[in-house]
């Protein structure tokens, strides 16, 4: 006799996280340099942007832009959207945040470049990536260390470095400039360097040193003073009971 026993097929999950996943396998970085200066351009313009509650700045994460085709991602080095919000996510779905990134930069290497330049670019430009910049941490690559981009008719065209070498972004308001040791990034108001959330608390704990040792020094140049005056007026008083004597015996 045949069983009668009925199996039950086992649940399949198709959660957001199956259909877009949050990993593709690739490391962060192909060389120490790179995550480096990674790393180093996220806690810079982190920290820039960590007062304005809209602005969200991030690095590799898996970013897709077509609904409902998974293969269809990006996962910029470095990248700024304005108006969506600081809330963590795991993934940046365009169609569910509304828009695009507003600024990527990309950190070139050997193997990326090309794509870089190629099929990656005409991606952003396609998604509508108002500005895209390129940096080579070895400068062995692209045809400039340091490139910018910005979106005009639906096209990329490169913005013109200014007279100190710099590459101004509009969309930033900020400067990029290449460094002997990497890149730095300045204000285009003030002209002052950006500086990681670590540098500018040992900036801030060498003025609290200096504010101190100022204030030592002034304590110690005013006792000195009050001794000196102290000084003074004992010699005065020593002078005048001398001259008081000299007249009383005469």
């Amino acid at each position: 006799m045949a069983s009668s026993k009925q199996y039950q097929i086992p649940y399949a999950r198709t959660d957001e996280s199956d259909i877009y996943p949050e990993l593709d396998g690739e490391p962060l970085a192909e060389t120490e340099r790179h995550l480096r200066e990674i790393f180093r351009m996220l806690d810079i313009l982190g920290t820039h942007f960590a007062e304005i509650p809209d602005v969200y700045v991030w690095s590799n994460m898996m970013m897709y832009y077509e609904k409902g085709n998974p293969r269809a991602f990006v996962k910029p080095d470095i990248f700024v959207s304005f108006g969506i919000g600081k809330q963590e996510r795991r993934i940046y779905k365009v169609w569910e945040e509304g828009k695009p990134p507003d600024f990527i930069m990309e950190f070139a290497s050997r193997s990326t470049y090309n794509n870089d330049l190629g099929g990656k670019k005409e991606i952003y430009a396609a998604m509508g990536v108002t500005e895209y910049f390129l940096y080579d941490p070895f400068r062995c690559c692209l045809p400039a260390p340091l490139m910018g981009f910005r979106l005009f008719d639906g096209d990329y065209v490169e913005i013109l470095p200014l007279a100190n070498g710099g590459v101004p972004s509009e969309t930033l308001n900020l400067e990029f400039l290449l460094q002997d040791d990497g890149i730095g990034v300045y204000t285009t108001m003030a002209g002052g360097q950006l500086k990681t959330r670590a540098e500018q608390e040992a900036d801030a704990r060498h003025q609290e040193v200096i504010a101190r040792q100022n204030a030592e020094a002034r304590a110690q140049r005013e006792a000195e003073a009050r001794r000196d005056a102290e000084a003074e007026l004992a010699e005065l008083r020593e002078k005048l009971k001398r001259l008081e004597a000299k007249s009383t015996n005469s």
